[in-house]
């Protein structure tokens, strides 16, 4: 899978370019602004990268020329956040927005679940979760949403992954502890009831209040 990105400040297109290797896609990092089409045409990658404000040609305009010949899927980016350029942003032909500055790992999400979304390509890797706006990220051992980020224990992180996985439905403690001792951490019941109340206040810390449900006798749900 290969990934175009047409961003101007090369710091954000180095960052991007390494993050993009660094999950195991190939990116293709525009240099020459004058040439996005011809660059695209030539190198017929899977999902462009594009920021509005270029050189010469803004980002609206290369999409309209893409759009001209192909579907492929395109996100911009922009330190622009008015309602207006994002609506601009979808009308003229894109399929997601991200706003500067941003996490990578947030634009991550984005790109594979774009990918995803076009190709059904299931190798893209699936360290990233996102569920209601929360992005639980396994590779970092972290959780964001809306602009922040909390740091996660190990034993948070594996109990949190369970959560994720399964959102929609009732975790028992069971099947947590279970879970914690194949990690190879062997906590009794009294440690997962604080590794919950941490978890708990981590997402409070972050804006996400009653994530996570009790469910009395039965075990923990994201909903």
């Amino acid at each position: 899978m290969k990934i175009m990105i047409v961003e101007d400040e090369q710091t954000i297109r180095d960052l991007v370019g390494e993050t993009i290797e660094k999950w195991g896609l190939q990116s293709i990092k525009v240099e020459n602004f004058n040439d996005v089409l011809q660059i695209y045409l030539m190198e017929q990658p899977n999902l462009i990268l594009m920021d509005i404000n270029l050189p010469a040609f803004d980002g609206f305009y290369w999409c309209t020329k893409i759009r001209e010949v192909s579907k492929v899927p395109i996100i911009f980016i922009s330190s622009r956040n008015t309602p207006v350029d994002m609506v601009m942003a979808m009308n003229m032909g894109g399929d997601d927005f991200i706003q500067k500055p941003f996490y990578t790992e947030v634009l991550m999400a984005k790109v594979n679940a774009l990918l995803r979304r076009t190709y059904s390509y299931s190798a893209v890797p699936s360290q990233l979760i996102e569920h209601n706006g929360v992005i639980l990220n396994q590779n970092e051992g972290n959780i964001i949403y809306d602009d922040q980020k909390v740091e996660l224990t190990k034993t948070e992180l594996v109990i949190f992954n369970l959560l994720m996985r399964h959102n929609g439905e009732i975790v028992s403690r069971k099947k947590m502890m279970r879970s914690l001792w194949e990690d190879e951490s062997f906590v009794d019941d009294n440690t997962l009831t604080v590794n919950i109340t941490r978890l708990r206040k981590k997402l409070a810390e972050i804006g996400k209040d009653d994530f996570i449900t009790t469910k009395k006798g039965q075990g923990y749900l994201i909903p």
